[in-house]
């Protein structure tokens, strides 16, 4: 299968290029002396960022449990740092702005304050792993627009939110997991989108609770849905023939991310992608309530999950990294197109 790059996947893959030149830049001392110094503070704080993990995100908690310890830990401590980031800004208890420049000084700096465990986490994480600084930065800008914008006119505009964030923890993740080839890259963006498309579609009640809409308003004018239909949770045809969209483009990007699975560490592929698949399932949720996402939080149960898992195991047994060889051509050239 060759790979797809869509013309707005294109501003996209030029961020990626950005913050991977960065990586040079990480410090990759000083941070992991100190942890290793420290190793009971280390171990408080990896269960924490566990704990909250599991309290957040059970799909995310079962598909990290798939990896090895070590990688297991990096990931739920990459977790808290984006949950920690998320709730500044949807959950604040004072001005949010201020809270993420605070934070956004504290969960990088090279030494963390001993009393912040997830900052203490995430250093030693992303230190062990030398993940280029951008992402994080990348992730924390785009956050921060949710303090900003609360409209995007078109499918292009939402993409670049996700890919700020979503896709930023795809490309940590990889770096945390292991990879075979920078060719890697663009499957993690399109794999970061299609998760944030799935928890948009999931989240429009919610989302819309806290005066946000995501949904490109030129494809909700396109369909003829207006903003009092979402403010009224108005589960009619218009709004079906929206929805089914939606969920089309989102699963072909599902689809299309896939193969770059192949690209990461063996001891690895079956844990991302139970975490793609598993978080895939809200959409047949989803569809399985005739779209109806204003009155129930779309899921998949726990013997849902499981249920899944061996197929999944499968499909990513049959992975094979040799098949993917023009995508390095979009790393180098974001021009590239088939």
């Amino acid at each position: 299968m060759t790979l797809q790059i869509h013309a707005w996947e294109r501003p996209l893959l030029s961020m990626a290029q950005e913050a991977w030149r960065m990586e040079g830049l990480a410090s990759t001392g000083s941070v992991r002396d100190k942890a290793s110094l420290d190793k009971a503070l280390l171990e408080i704080a990896y269960a924490h960022s566990k704990t909250i993990t599991a309290h957040h995100s059970r799909s995310f908690y079962l598909a990290s449990s798939l990896l090895p310890v070590d990688k297991q830990r990096a990931v739920r401590a990459l977790y808290a740092f984006c949950r920690t980031v998320d709730d500044l800004v949807d959950r604040p208890t004072g001005d949010p702005q201020t809270a993420l420049l605070t934070w956004r000084k504290q969960a990088l700096a090279p030494h963390p304050p001993a009393d912040d465990l997830v900052a203490v986490a995430w250093a030693d994480a992303r230190t062990r792993y030398q993940i280029p600084p951008g992402y994080s930065e990348q992730l924390l800008d785009g956050v921060s627009r949710d303090l900003e914008q609360t409209r995007y006119d078109t499918f292009d505009d939402l993409v670049t939110y996700a890919y700020g964030v979503a896709s930023t923890v795809g490309l940590m993740s990889m770096h945390i997991v292991g990879f075979l080839d920078p060719a890697a890259i663009p499957y993690a963006i399109k794999l970061g989108v299609a998760l944030q498309l799935t928890n948009i579609l999931r989240d429009v009640r919610e989302d819309w609770g806290r005066g946000r809409v995501y949904l490109p308003q030129e494809e909700l004018a396109f369909f003829s849905v207006t903003e009092a239909d979402l403010a009224k949770g108005r589960v009619d045809d218009r709004w079906r023939t929206f929805m089914r969209f939606q969920i089309a483009r989102n699963r072909q990007l599902y689809d299309e991310s896939w193969p770059g699975i192949a690209l990461l560490n063996k001891d690895s592929r079956f844990a991302i992608a139970a975490a793609a698949e598993l978080y895939r399932g809200i959409l047949d949720d989803i569809e399985a309530h005739d779209y109806d996402v204003f009155n129930r939080r779309a899921y998949v149960s726990t013997w849902g999950k499981l249920g899944k898992l061996p197929g999944i195991w499968w499909r990513s047994r049959q992975l094979s990294p040799h098949q993917h060889l023009n995508a390095e051509s979009a790393i180098r050239n974001p021009e590239y197109a088939t």
